[in-house]
């Protein structure tokens, strides 16, 4: 069992799961990015012997975090799938044929190349640049050293496509890699979810917090 971290941002919880996503209290909406699904079935299919356990187990996550919040939308910031279809793909249109009360939303990554007709069979509404929410705004990418030109003061932006990660040092020269959520003012950007990915280590400034996840527990570094 783990315990989620609330975040609040412009008077909302934001509660931060060590599985890599985050729940919206105000909005009952789970928030994720990069799971990359059919990518071990697209590596699979160019010779790479990858398991077909790695994609299975991130759909399995995904239904597991759904049930445990209580959710009943989906925003998912870009890069849902990783490349053409797949076995795995099918086994997410069966699982949407049997859950299909559950709301999608998808702001589109530069992984996310299959033809709008999957996205409208699957019940997915997809946003092809960002989507807005109130006072919050989603977007795959955004650089973090940029300022947020086209945005409101008061706005709160969400990216994916880093798959930050941040280096935690131990005594002597030990040291871990984990993937991370990374607020800096007015932004946050998401862990992958998935966990057949590689990582981009960051390194946070003054004010900045990184929330690192080992797996069942949150460390948060101010």
């Amino acid at each position: 069992m783990f315990n989620p971290i609330p975040h609040i941002i412009n008077g909302n919880t934001f509660w931060i799961s060590p599985e890599r996503c985050i729940y919206w209290e105000e909005q009952n909406a789970l928030i994720l990015a990069d799971i990359h699904l059919g990518k071990a079935g697209h590596f699979r299919n160019a010779g790479v012997a990858v398991p077909q356990r790695s994609g299975v187990a991130d759909l399995q996550r995904l239904i597991a975090q759904l049930f445990f919040f209580k959710a009943n939308r989906v925003i998912i910031v870009g890069d849902f799938t990783h490349s053409v279809y797949n076995k795995e793909l099918s086994l997410f249109r069966k699982w949407r044929s049997d859950f299909p009360l559950f709301q999608f939303d998808l702001v589109k990554g530069n992984h996310d190349i299959l033809k709008d007709i999957w996205y409208r069979e699957t019940q997915i509404t997809v946003h092809n640049k960002e989507l807005r929410i109130e006072n919050f705004c989603f977007r795959h990418e955004y650089a973090a050293d940029v300022p947020l030109q086209d945005i409101a003061a008061d706005v709160f932006v969400f990216s994916g496509h880093v798959h930050p990660a941040v280096r935690i040092s131990g005594r002597g020269k030990q040291a871990l890699h984990l993937p991370c959520f990374y607020f800096s003012g007015q932004h946050c950007i998401l862990p992958a979810f998935s966990k057949f990915t590689g990582s981009y280590i960051v390194v946070p400034k003054k004010g900045d917090i990184v929330y690192a996840m080992t797996g069942t527990e949150i460390i948060k570094k101010p």
